[in-house]
């Protein structure tokens, strides 16, 4: 049967990276539509009224990995896009005290040095380790991977990658492969003696990952979180004024205003192939739309299983799909407070509102992470989670009534998959409850400032955003997932096995995190194949 509504090409899932992959297809000429079956865009990068008068980023809740030119080519601050710095790194809450850095390194030294002097004098050559680490992170992230068995354009392009590792000195070489390969934990034992600065930067190897601090490759998600360069700093963190909802609605407004046509509550049934090309989508309306190109923005097993029958792909790649590994144990929750927490262990002084400004972690030790992984692990979720706080209305009141306040809870872990045939539905405001127990042992007013909560459990993520295992990077960032492996070996080009049909989300290279980078990529796949063809 006949397709109609014709365009050059469709993009599935108007999220960030649907939203980046159709901007960039459009300023090159293409005639873009863009389906997305929820009725708001954005995906995980939005931002909703949760309580009367209280309004937070709902999923994703801070800028970092956002790439320049992304931010640039999209005119994203033109189009209504503000970023807030934040002025420093996390704030480390401990049982009777606490462990903040600051931006200046002295400074930080300094603070460090109350915990031990050894790692006081390893911080600077620990954090220049990263920083470097951070630029060839970005540079890789910013590039299509090559192809397993692909074709002069792939050799060229792992030369070119190869090279800008040859480039490092002899010893960053070295630090880069176990970052790569190496635990976090077993990493920071040998750069630090102390607990409290283990687990603040321990806590960067598990978040959204579903992971012991002794698991190997999980070194390797501390550098995934360090690569952004938001104000010219490696791994330096923002707020986006308004929420994260404010980065999807400026990439629609540019979108627009190229004439891309933008359609919510379109959920697409299927995509519709014939002789192992694709030739448009159907509706769940019944509604059909044609082109040569779709990209989709969704998690690769849900284009493929449930958009795109299996049997339209080659043995191997059905096999190592439904192989592919996706769940991150992260529960996320926004609260609306009638007032600011008061940590016990920080003074509210001009000083301690600054360091509230930056994250604020429950995650004291090693032992406190590989703990929670391993009552996870039994029971289905950890009773002393490690935690992840924000309190964005402390740089940006527009998000609350004046003097009160919004704070994201950003969780670790917690199954998707429950034992003894529990469920998230009847559960969560029970987990709920137990997470903001374990945050008043820190500030004994928080209980009582709660005015309103908006909670998302692992299957709330899943059901919500059709993140298959409640996996907030659309499948793990395991060493079998990433560069050429991403989402699977042979396909890590975002060209996938049925003719027309490329992946553009976060299932792709360089995998998750709210970066622009696997639209953008995608982009020039699709642009490449376009003016061939």
């Amino acid at each position: 049967m006949a397709l109609s509504d014709t365009t050059d090409a469709i993009v599935i899932g108007a999220g960030h990276n649907g939203l980046c992959c159709a901007a960039y297809l459009a300023r090159s000429g293409l005639t873009v539509r863009v389906l997305e079956r929820r009725g708001v865009v954005g995906g995980a990068a939005l931002t909703e009224e949760f309580h009367p008068g209280f309004r937070n980023s709902v999923f994703s809740y801070l800028v970092s990995l956002l790439d320049q030119s992304v931010m640039e080519d999209l005119e994203l601050e033109k189009h209504g896009l503000t970023l807030i710095h934040r002025p420093g790194g996390s704030l480390s809450l401990l049982p009777k005290d606490h462990l903040y850095l600051p931006r200046d390194t002295a400074a930080a030294q300094a603070a460090i040095a109350r915990f031990s002097k050894a790692d006081a004098d390893a911080f600077p050559a620990f954090e220049n380790m990263l920083e470097d680490m951070g630029e060839l992170v970005r540079g890789i992230a910013r590039e299509i991977p090559p192809n397993f068995g692909g074709g002069l354009g792939d050799l060229w392009r792992l030369l070119r990658q190869a090279n800008a590792f040859r480039r490092l000195s002899a010893r960053r070489q070295i630090e880069l492969s176990e970052l790569m390969t190496m635990s976090i934990g077993d990493v920071l034992d040998r750069w630090f003696e102390s607990d409290v600065v283990k687990g603040l930067y321990g806590f960067e190897g598990i978040i959204g990952n579903y992971a012991d601090a002794y698991t190997p490759g999980t070194a390797y998600v501390l550098l995934h979180h360090v690569f952004g360069d938001i104000d010219g700093r490696t791994g330096a963190w923002s707020y986006a004024r308004g929420g994260m909802g404010a980065i999807s609605e400026a990439m629609a407004s540019y979108c627009e205003s190229l004439g891309v046509e933008i359609l919510t509550d379109a959920a697409v049934a299927r995509v519709e192939v014939e002789e192992g090309t694709a030739k448009g989508v159907t509706l769940e309306n019944g509604r059909r739309f044609s082109a040569k190109v779709l990209a989709s923005n969704t998690h690769p097993r849900v284009l493929f299983g449930q958009l795109i029958d299996m049997a339209e792909t080659p043995e191997d790649f059905r096999q190592r799909i439904r192989g592919y590994q996706s769940e991150s144990a992260t529960f996320r929750m926004n609260v609306a407070l009638s007032e600011l927490p008061r940590f016990e262990s920080v003074e509210h002084d001009e000083q301690g509102l600054m360091a509230m400004q930056n994250t604020i972690d429950i995650c004291p030790s090693l032992d406190y992470m590989s703990d929670a992984y391993r009552e996870a692990h039994s029971k289905g979720w950890a009773s002393q989670p490690v935690i992840s706080m924000c309190i964005p209305t402390l740089v940006d009141d527009s998000l609350a009534p004046p003097g009160q306040h919004v704070m994201s809870l950003f969780c670790q872990h917690f199954r998707r998959h429950l034992p003894d045939e529990q469920s998230w539905d009847e559960i969560k405001e029970q987990v709920a409850d137990e997470i903001i127990n374990v945050v008043t042992q820190y500030a004994p007013n928080f209980r009582d400032a709660i005015v309103g909560r908006q909670i998302n459990s692992p299957l709330d993520i899943d059901r919500k955003l059709n993140m298959l295992g409640g996996d907030i990077f659309h499948g793990k960032l395991s060493l079998n997932q990433i560069f050429s492996l991403r989402p699977v070996g042979g396909y890590a080009d975002h060209r996938m096995p049925v003719k027309g049909v490329y992946l553009c989300g976060s299932g792709a290279h360089p995998g998750g995190g709210v970066s622009g980078l696997p639209g953008k990529n995608a982009a020039k796949a699709i642009l490449k194949d376009y003016q061939r063809s």
